[in-house]
């Protein structure tokens, strides 16, 4: 057996160990005692738009503790998921890998054509989990997953614990026991009440692990299935907002207008239960702060916040959120699809209140974490991803030309395949079915209304030759089946 097997089983046999003897003796041992390493606590959100919470410009929503944690840290104005839906946008946290080299271009679980993909994350992905353990880090994975089916849950990919991660793309419902008919999250420990709140009890669970590992290194992965559907808040918090909304004065536009046939997207912050979900996860966010603070490792943490794709703004009927400024949302690569709240806070280093306009994305977390942690890089693995620790001391730029997105598939937002680069200011989108293309200055336009593809068919020439280079260095999959002009079949894939 190799390492790299042994490691896999060993994963395996801890899924549900937070202080196996392995892992004491790997954090305890001399070169950790020689070198402090960072703790990590990961915040993914699902399906949180950009402007969703207060420090990102809603006036609506209230997030007290998510809006402490920028003036800790750094926010980052232009950080993208690696693509507009969840699953590949999850891979490219876990390898560093854009979701088109990793094959998962879809969620797990959506509609295999007109192009195929990867309905699950390769097992031999050493992932930034994985990276971490090796060196002495207890690990866990608490929230939604949607990586694949059993065999490739957490505890088989670098995670000592796994709360709630198994292949489901949304709970059944928010309310214990969290089942309806045969769904259920299968990997949910026992426990719980009648009227106990998902975001809560996942919370509870990792404040658990906090006091187990609080003698560190731990990474502490949250993984809220919040605020992804079913929309479902407190009674409490849903009558809150409702009530909030009742006072709002009229809005001088229309709540909805149309973006493609039947498809509208929602122009106002005023959804009652969207909004109790939101406050939800802010609570979320800071009891784990106030923990760390308690247990005094608050100083040796490092903690990062954001979401895996844009809010769901744009559906066939009434979507939750609002992306304003930002055109569309989740499953389009217009930026309202891709464009996420993202914040770190690394106490020592980086200067609070600090803001960031370089434009990352979700594959730069690896590399990131590593150097954060005092480890080797493995510039193999994490091929796609550009470590993040230059511009967290504020010493200049990235040395990346462009970020890329492919998304060859139909989504039920109206989204048809499509692929996107940004390089600089600009930003290009071709469409899969005809091949038209459409470019923006993003600097100038941040909504996306302006398409200078006629006016700027150099610009535009350049960006769409780069971004077919790319796909090809990608092995990037295209569609295979005819364009479709009846989303009736796509209605419902707007879940994942």
């Amino acid at each position: 057996m190799n390492r790299r097997d042994f490691l896999k089983g060993l994963g395996t046999g801890a899924a549900m160990l937070a202080l196996g003897q392995s892992a004491r003796a790997r954090r305890t041992g001399p070169a950790n005692r020689a070198r402090r390493r960072p703790n990590f606590v990961f915040f993914l959100i699902d399906d949180l738009g950009w402007t969703d919470v207060g420090c990102f410009g809603s006036s609506f929503y209230e997030t007290p503790n998510i809006d402490k944690l920028a003036k800790q840290g750094m926010r980052f104005t232009d950080a993208y998921a690696a693509c507009s839906v969840c699953s590949p946008t999850r891979a490219s946290i876990m390898a560093g890998k854009y979701p088109a080299r990793l094959g998962i271009t879809q969620w797990i679980g959506g509609p295999n054509q007109p192009t195929e993909y990867e309905h699950q994350m390769a097992l031999e992905e050493l992932t930034i989990a994985e990276a971490l353990k090796d060196k002495g880090y207890a690990t866990a994975f608490v929230g939604k997953w949607h990586l694949g089916s059993k065999d490739y849950y957490p505890q088989h990919q670098g995670f000592d614990i796994n709360i709630g991660g198994d292949s489901s793309g949304a709970p059944p419902t928010y309310f214990y026991p969290y089942k309806r008919g045969n769904r259920a999250l299968k990997e949910m420990p026992p426990g719980g009440a009648e009227g106990e709140y998902l975001t809560d009890r996942l919370t509870d669970e990792s404040l658990k692990f906090l006091e187990a590992n609080k003698d560190g290194p731990f990474l502490l992965y949250l993984s809220h299935y919040a605020v992804h559907t079913p929309i479902q808040s407190k009674q409490e918090l849903t009558d809150k907002y409702k009530a909030k909304a009742e006072r709002m004065p009229e809005t001088d536009g229309p709540r909805f207008v149309p973006v493609y046939g039947r498809y509208k997207t929602r122009q106002v912050q005023d959804h009652p239960a969207y909004s109790g979900m939101v406050q939800s996860v802010d609570e979320s966010v800071g009891r784990v702060i106030a923990k760390l603070e308690e247990l005094g490792v608050a100083d040796n943490t490092v903690v990062i916040f954001m979401s895996d794709n844009g809010g769901l703004s744009t559906v066939a009927r009434e979507g939750p959120t609002s992306n304003l400024p930002l055109r569309a949302g989740k499953g389009w690569l217009y930026e309202g699809g891709i464009r996420e709240p993202m914040i770190i806070k690394w106490p020592g280093v980086v200067k609070p209140g600090n803001l960031c306009s370089e434009p990352v994305t979700s594959t730069d977390f690896y590399p990131t974490m590593l150097e954060m942690a005092g480890l080797p890089l493995r510039p193999k693995q994490h091929v796609d991803g550009v470590s993040l620790v230059p511009l967290l001391k504020g010493k200049g730029k990235l040395k990346r030309k462009a970020i890329y997105w492919h998304y060859p598939h139909y989504h039920g937002s109206g989204n048809r395949p499509s692929g996107a680069v940004r390089a600089g200011d600009y930003k290009l989108i071709e469409w899969y079915e005809n091949g038209a293309v459409e470019l923006y200055n993003l600097r100038d336009d941040i909504g996306e209304k302006h398409d200078l593809a006629k006016k700027m068919p150099e610009k535009a020439a350049e960006l769409r030759s780069m971004l077919h280079r790319w796909r090809k260095q990608m092995k990037a999959k295209m569609p295979a089946s005819a364009p479709r002009d009846d989303f009736d079949l796509w209605q419902e894939a707007w879940r994942g």
